[in-house]
């Protein structure tokens, strides 16, 4: 049988740091876990830009959608800052989702005991946290129609408009669902069906999905206001939280600073299985390009590297090798390796992103 197939896009600023941190990984499971994948590698973001006049080529879509997964660097930075909208470097990301149809969009928020300190909440709020945020990636008010800048009168009007179908909200909620299944077996939806219709429709979904094909997972609605609160009060009572597309931008971002860094964070977006089982699916940090360390060895591997880890459950469903990743960056950060990003009022010398990547690989070996 062939390998299972990664694409690999790098990006910009920090992004070919990480994702360089990453191959070394991918490579030690090929040779220490007869897990030997097909790697290729390509350009998005202004890296594209910059060869080819668009953030995209249509080459690396079809590359993209013809891979077993993709994973993904950073996108952006200050020298397209000037471009034309059509062609910012952000615009490959979204043509990526967009085109793969990646509705799904995981956002884990896990505090490493290890780096407990660095969250802006009391220790005992964060330690042990392990949540996992569902968002809707591919509708509601990002992509609703009408939109737009019209006038109106004697003054302008900004339009956007929040649009979901049923079929939308029940194949996420699915993917929530299916993934309680995995972790702790419960769900918290989050809308405001209070004041939008859209959330009563998506309550009213949910809750048949939920009736008719999960009954044995725990279900409770929220209001996304009261979550958000929630999130800063109590974030251990949740383990999957339900979202769609604007809440679960600003409440993934609200989970995310519980950990103390953006550097540890991972996602994942995912699509509809193939028919061969694995979804569509492209894997990414959730910090940005970070230009003003890029090229100096200060950047964080771990969101990247555990980016990789997420593939390896979601994507190829090697949940034990992924638990074997995890750990090994568990341990490193118990072991007192810091990233610039890492470092606490107690000081120190930070090492190097290639002296991170040299820890985590040097805990696998210790792992077998």
């Amino acid at each position: 049988m062939a390998n299972p197939s990664l694409l690999i896009l790098a990006g910009d600023g920090i992004g070919p740091e990480v994702m360089g941190q990453v191959t070394r990984i991918i490579d030690w499971y090929g040779a220490n876990r007869d897990m030997a994948f097909d790697v290729e590698h390509d350009l998005v973001g202004g890296a594209a830009y910059d060869k080819h006049g668009t953030p995209l080529h249509d080459d690396t879509m079809a590359k993209a959608l013809a891979a077993d997964a993709v994973l993904l660097g950073a996108v952006g930075g200050p020298k397209y800052d000037d471009l034309d909208f059509s062609v910012k470097p952000e615009r490959g990301l979204l043509r990526l989702r967009k085109e793969m149809d990646l509705f799904s969009n995981l956002r884990p928020a896990q505090c490493f005991d290890a780096l407990a300190d660095f969250s802006s909440l009391k220790k005992d709020i964060v330690a042990g946290l392990d949540i996992m945020i569902v968002r809707e990636l591919t509708s509601g008010v990002y992509f609703g129609e009408p939109r737009g800048i019209f006038k109106e009168g004697n003054e302008r009007v900004g339009i956007n408009t929040q649009r979901y179908t049923e079929s939308e909200i029940d194949r996420v909620a699915r993917s929530a669902f299916e993934l309680a299944r995995r972790r702790g077996n419960k769900v918290c939806s989050m809308e405001k069906a209070n004041v939008m219709e859209s959330g009563i429709l998506w309550r009213e979904v949910v809750q048949k999905v939920h009736d008719t094909d999960y009954p044995d997972v725990e279900l409770t609605h929220m209001y996304a206001d009261n979550g958000a609160m929630q999130l800063v009060r109590a974030p251990k009572q949740f383990d999957v939280i339900l979202t769609d597309n604007l809440f679960g931008d600003i409440l993934s971002d609200c989970a995310a600073m519980l950990t103390g860094s953006l550097g540890m964070l991972p996602s994942a977006s995912l699509g509809a299985p193939n028919v061969d089982g694995r979804p569509k699916a492209l894997y990414e940090p959730v910090h940005g390009s970070a230009p003003d360390i890029a090229g100096q060895g200060k950047a964080n591997p771990i969101a990247c590297i555990l980016s990789f880890a997420m593939a390896l459950r979601y994507s190829f469903d090697q949940g034990d090798e992924a638990t074997r990743l995890e750990q090994a960056v568990e341990k490193v950060l118990a072991d007192g390796a810091r990233t610039a990003d890492l470092m606490g009022e107690e000081g120190g010398t930070p090492i190097s992103t290639t002296e991170m990547g040299d820890a985590i690989l040097a805990a696998l070996d210790a792992s077998l």
